[in-house]
């Protein structure tokens, strides 16, 4: 692979991730529209925000000009969503103004600083440690409760690459499943970090803490019956 390709990777993650961390969600990554069956184009991700409102969303490695509004624009229509580019910012007054009347929303990118490879070094340690103790900390809260009847939605997050095909995998509605997404988000610092797969991490670790609680409660209904039965063998020896 190219390092302008790696580059360009590189950028779309670092947009879903950001994208992630204003509360929207990724539903689909490099969506195909087609018109009669016929591919026409694709967009970057589709995502929906807190309320529910569906996004096309398209990411540019610079800044968007009047043609990529437009663009944006089109693609959405076609989707029957919103239009939402990530890029940064506008060439020119003419794209902004343009974004505007056509309601084409632009999350804008500051410029990336670079940092030296000692601070960088340290940067990835301090970052793996917390994540670490985010991860050990939820796998120690008895706080956090999962009604059992939404237990196969969150095994479905930690299985999955994304909500639709989380939904899929459970058999659930999009929605209903957006919901869980929330709950974990909200109760969860380790599911607010990394994209989904912050999220797909405390959905791993909750569901096998849930089965593994049900094991002990399991153990201990078993150790218990088996001491009735010894004092009932007692009582009759």
């Amino acid at each position: 692979m190219g390092s302008a390709k790696k580059r360009w990777l590189a950028s779309e993650r670092l947009a879903f991730r950001i994208l992630e961390s204003q509360g929207y969600n990724i539903l689909e990554h490099h969506k195909k529209i087609k018109i009669d069956d016929v591919e026409v184009t694709e967009v970057d991700a589709i995502a929906i925000d807190r309320n529910g409102q569906k996004y096309a969303v398209e990411v540019k490695a610079g800044k968007i000009d009047v043609q990529g509004v437009r663009q944006a624009y089109t693609n959405a229509l076609l989707l029957g969503a919103k239009p939402l580019v990530i890029a940064r910012g506008f060439a020119d007054d003419s794209a902004r103004k343009l974004a505007e009347n056509l309601d084409v929303k632009v999350i804008e990118l500051d410029d990336v600083f670079l940092v030296d490879a000692t601070e960088l070094e340290h940067l990835v340690y301090t970052a793996t440690l917390e994540a670490f103790s985010e991860a050990l900390l939820l796998l120690l809260d008895t706080s956090i409760k999962i009604n059992p009847a939404e237990i196969d939605i969150v095994k479905a997050l930690a299985e999955s690459n994304s909500l639709k095909e989380a939904a899929k995998k459970a058999n659930a509605d999009l929605e209903k499943v957006a919901r869980i997404v929330e709950f974990l988000r909200s109760n969860i610092p380790l599911a607010r970090r990394g994209g989904f797969k912050g999220l797909r991490l405390s959905a791993r670790i909750l569901y096998y803490k849930t089965k593994l609680q049900a094991l002990l409660e399991s153990l201990d209904t078993s150790s218990s019956r088996i001491e009735e039965l010894l004092e009932k063998l007692e009582r009759i020896l």
